[in-house]
């Protein structure tokens, strides 16, 4: 057999035969490359191939070791290098050294040799074509010391940074101060750190861009916020009561340092953004639309009548009025949407309520047709000031209408006792003592009602009797006492004190008070409709008699040697309980008992300073005695 020729048997197919064809030439081209590449290679072992280099260092030829002192005298880019980083026309230049990198000649040599030899036939192959054909530059090895890196950029961010300033707007005194905002800027050390990672891998001088953000303030500006503000202060802020009449309050004017003072600037947040509010303080506007409302709210006022007993018709004596009250609320909101446009005159928004009688009211229609209780009480030798208090609580209640069913309150319709009232200083029952104070002689109208609804025979929700026995109101029309009336006393000191009754029947009650000062009497007159009521009573008279005290002295710096003044009389204490049986149709309506407890009470006297035996003094003048 002829070794150098080679026959298939016929009977192969011819697809079969080309690729074993091709089976063949792969092989012998394989061969070959391997061939060629161990020859390649032995040619320049212990040599890097050629066509290498390392950041554009030609090492084609050299050894490891040479190649390694070669680069390491030729890139000296770590230590000369220029790395510049920009911001506007600030510059800053930093060497790689200074931002961490350290470049490897040894480890570069290393991967530069291993070029052409690794990865394979294949692989080397490939590598010792493309050195061979184009070259190959390998990139450095150099290690990135990014704590150097990252300290560096941080001050290159202090120098860069500067915060984000809103605008801002504030009152000082009445001037409105403002600032704009600014937008900020922050250096993205982050970001920037690899930016200035790929530019060290290029082993060139060159820029890093710097990754600074801006950051825009939410408020930029406020000046059309500052405009409302001065508009605001421009001029008082002027609040009247529209259709003010005669008596009623205001103007209420307030000056530009008490509205700036009420002056606010409020952020709110919404998803448009922060807004800013401009406006005076809704608290502090409330806080003045009370006060106001003190002056302005008032109760509706039923009309007020006397009965005329000869026509039997009821004559207006004080008009109706009717009530009104502040809306607080809606004059806050009127007054803030006005200032901001430059508004500074405003009205009160006001809220009207009618009375529940007028002044045409009939007796008719109210069923006040004849008198149904009168009663009268006397108060022989009362001072001046004494009188001019009774005179005063009893005109409070002339003309006054109880609703049908009303528990009536004496001490809510009498108000305030003060001197701005028209009351005066009289003596008065405080502390366990008789002293001097405003109002003494009211408990002779409050005496009087009780009585009047007593005999009348309405019930009594709430009476209190007097501390001890006061002669005034035990006094008949002949001006001495009858110890009989004992325990019909009702005294008022509102709040803590009250009288109240009630007007139990369907019919309006009219109150009438009349004062004759020339025969110290107090009469009070209840006008309504009879229901056939009628009223027995019966009392214990005054028991379980207590003797006074004995009389009290004591010195007083500012009377005279050997004078005496006694401030405080004697009363003896006493129990008395009276029975009253209210009458109705001849049956028994109700009935009801009210029991009083005086204490006994001590005479006191004052004398001056050198007053010598000041008790036999007081004896001879016929004072504090038992």
């Amino acid at each position: 057999m002829n070794s150098a020729s080679f026959t298939l048997p016929p009977q192969v197919s011819s697809i079969t035969r080309i690729m074993i064809a091709v089976l063949l030439g792969i092989s012998l081209y394989l061969m070959g490359a391997f061939v060629w590449s161990i020859g390649y290679q032995l040619i320049h072992v212990g040599k890097i191939l050629p066509g290498v280099s390392v950041a554009g260092v030609d090492l084609s030829g050299l050894n490891r070791g040479d190649a390694a002192e070669k680069l390491s005298q030729t890139l000296s880019y770590p230590v000369n290098g220029r790395v510049l980083f920009r911001d506007g026309e600030r510059i800053w230049l930093a060497t790689p050294a200074e931002l961490g990198m350290t470049f490897d000649p040894s480890t570069s040599a290393r991967m530069a040799y291993s070029l052409g030899r690794a990865g394979g036939l294949l692989g080397s192959l490939s590598g010792q074509w493309k050195a061979w054909r184009n070259g190959v530059d390998v990139n450095p090895i150099i290690t990135f010391d990014e704590r150097l890196a990252y300290a560096y950029l941080q001050r290159l961010a202090s120098e860069i940074d500067q915060p984000v300033v809103e605008a801002s707007l504030s009152i000082q005194g009445t001037e409105v101060i403002t600032q704009p905002g600014k937008i900020g800027r922050e250096l993205n050390v982050d970001t920037t750190l690899v930016y200035l990672r790929a530019q060290l891998q290029t082993f060139r001088d060159g820029e890093v861009a710097l990754a600074i953000e801006e950051k825009t303030p939410q408020l930029m500006d406020l000046t059309a916020q500052a405009e409302i503000a001065r508009n605001i202060l421009r001029a008082p802020l002027h609040i009247i009561l529209d259709k003010a009449q005669a008596g009623d309050p205001g103007p209420w004017i307030f000056d530009i340092p008490t509205v700036a003072h009420m002056l606010r600037v409020e952020h709110t947040q919404s998803e448009a953004g922060t807004q800013v509010w401009v406006g005076l303080d809704p608290q502090a506007l409330r806080d003045v639309l009370v006060g106001i409302a003190a002056q302005v709210d008032r109760q509706p006022r039923n009309a007020r009548f006397i009965f005329n007993d000869e026509t039997h018709q009821l004559e207006l004596i004080q008009p109706a009025l009717m009530g009104r009250s502040v809306d607080k609320e809606a004059t806050l909101i009127a007054i803030n949407n006005g200032v901001i446009q430059g508004q500074h005159d405003f009205s009160l928004a006001i809220s009207n309520s009618a009375p529940v009688i007028g002044d045409t009211a009939t007796g008719e229609e109210l069923g006040i047709t004849k008198l149904v209780s009168s009663e009268t009480t006397y108060f022989y030798r009362s001072s001046t000031q004494r009188i001019q208090n009774i005179q005063t609580a009893a005109d409070r209640f002339h003309g006054l209408l109880v609703a049908p069913g009303e528990i009536f309150s004496m001490g809510q319709a009498l108000g305030d006792v003060s001197l701005d009232n028209g009351y005066a200083e009289a003596l008065i029952i405080y502390g366990g003592r008789t002293i001097k104070g405003v109002g003494g002689g009211v408990c002779q109208v409050s005496t009087t009602l009780f009585r009047t609804v007593f005999f009348g025979g309405y019930p009594v929700n709430e009476r209190y009797s007097h501390a001890y026995r006061v002669s005034y109101y035990e006094m008949t029309a002949s001006g001495s006492t009858d110890s009989n009336l004992a325990g019909l006393d009702a005294t008022v000191y509102f709040p803590l004190v009250d009288f109240k009754f009630t007007n139990d029947t369907p019919f309006w009650l009219l109150m009438e008070t009349y004062v004759n000062i020339d025969y110290r009497t107090l009469t009070w007159k209840f006008y309504s409709t009879s229901d056939g009521r009628s009223v027995d009573w019966v009392t214990s008279g005054p028991e379980e008699a207590v003797p006074a005290p004995k009389p009290l002295f004591q010195k007083n710096p500012d009377l005279e040697e050997n004078q005496i003044k006694q401030v405080d009389w004697s009363a003896e204490g006493a129990d008395v309980v009276i029975v009253r049986t209210v009458y109705r149709g001849g049956q028994v309506y109700f009935q009801d008992e009210f029991k009083t407890h005086y204490e006994p009470w001590q005479a006191v006297c004052e004398f001056g300073p050198g007053t010598k035996d000041p008790e036999k003094l007081a004896k001879k003048m016929g004072l504090c005695q038992r």
